[in-house]
């Protein structure tokens, strides 16, 4: 679909829009005036999500928040595990199938075997059974469930990404927000994701200014930063970032993620021969995808030219789930990703999110138990 028709659509859908937005106003006017009630709960709760359809990086930066508080904190992350095929409270473990808990739940798993990891479509059930266990956890990571109002989290994270601004976005269907931009002042913080490494100071604060900050709340930048290749199946070297450069094989992507286009830029610094295979977010691989993949490393040259298969993390878990030629084990490797803060933020986000838990663990003075 060309620009042009993707406008006329969008311009049919604007009455939709309104009606959609109706219905969220409604929803969040009833939590906003406590007609409908939202549970709290008293350990340090910390939501990261987004008000877009489409990626924002946020399992990444998930995984950095869980990284910085496990060596301080007892800490679990709770997820809805979108599009699996259960529905209760479940926790994950690195044998789960994604079927069963999720493609991200299994993939933070998988990053973090020492951490408690659990799946509910119920928010507020899943953080009252984490509640459970003796010792309880000290504090919860909810992942994506920012419109998640059924649960008041303490702290709430909101994901932009720079290439898509909040305000000049539609509602759905006729944009892709999920919600009014205007319902960004719910968070206490706010990360701009995916932005270009060279963002000049001017163009950070103006930014910043557009965006209308409320008291006390904070904005940081961030970017992604992709390390070495880790294999997707055992038996098979890693691969460090300067052996692959100037990969004269070809690289093929294989994703179904939101947003892949990042990926393609990373493979773009490996090889100038670059092939992809895009599928829809958390696609469900089959055996008609094994032979794609395997028809498209062939017709770039295959094992004789040592093309390289990338997928991501997310990828990788479903896809060590399926049966593999050698010539696919052999060639697959998912690309390793973590945020980095610009302007050298790194301290002062670290800082707020160890001030919010140091104040309001159990031991603090600050902590009362719950009614």
């Amino acid at each position: 679909m060309n620009r042009s028709s993707r406008f006329k659509w969008s311009v049919v859908l604007i009455p939709f829009s309104w009606l959609y937005g109706l219905v969220i106003w409604i929803r969040n006017t009833l939590y906003d005036n406590n007609l409908i009630k939202a549970t709290g709960f008293s350990i340090p709760t910390i939501s990261v999500g987004n008000i877009t359809v489409g990626g924002t990086g946020k399992t990444p930066h998930v995984e950095y928040l869980v990284d910085l508080i496990k060596n301080q904190y007892p800490v679990a992350i709770l997820s809805r595990g979108y599009k699996r095929r259960t529905r209760d409270f479940q926790i994950v473990s690195e044998k789960s199938a994604s079927w069963e808990v999720g493609d991200e739940p299994l993939q933070l798993k998988n990053r973090f075997p020492d951490v408690t990891v659990a799946v509910d479509r119920k928010r507020v059930n899943g953080v009252r059974e984490l509640m459970k266990p003796i010792p309880r956890m000290e504090v919860i990571v909810l992942d994506d469930a920012y419109q998640h109002r059924s649960i008041r989290a303490g702290y709430s994270i909101l994901l932009i990404d720079y290439s898509r601004p909040i305000l000049s976005d539609r509602l759905l269907p006729a944009g892709m927000l999920r919600e009014p931009a205007i319902n960004r002042h719910r968070a206490q913080m706010i990360l701009v994701t995916r932005s270009p490494r060279d963002l000049k100071p001017i163009e950070m604060r103006e930014f910043v200014n557009r965006m209308s900050l409320g008291i006390g709340q904070h904005l940081f930048f961030t970017t992604m930063h992709y390390e070495d290749l880790i294999p997707v199946f055992a038996g098979v070297e890693p691969k460090g970032l300067e052996s692959v450069k100037n990969h004269a094989g070809g690289i093929l992507i294989v994703s179904g993620i939101a947003n892949p286009g990042t990926l393609y830029e990373f493979a773009k610094e490996i090889s100038e021969q670059v092939e992809e295979i895009r599928l829809g977010d958390h696609h469900r691989y089959t055996a008609k995808d094994v032979k794609r993949i395997q028809a498209k490393l062939e017709e770039m040259g295959g094992s004789r030219s040592k093309v390289l298969i990338l997928t991501t993390e997310k990828d990788a878990v479903k896809l060590r789930e399926m049966e593999m030629p050698e010539s696919i084990r052999n060639a697959l490797y998912a690309v390793r990703i973590r945020v980095q803060f610009l302007n050298n933020d790194q301290e002062k986000f670290e800082k707020q999110i160890i001030s919010y838990v140091a104040s309001n663990k159990r031991s603090s003075i600050l902590y009362k138990e719950e009614d």
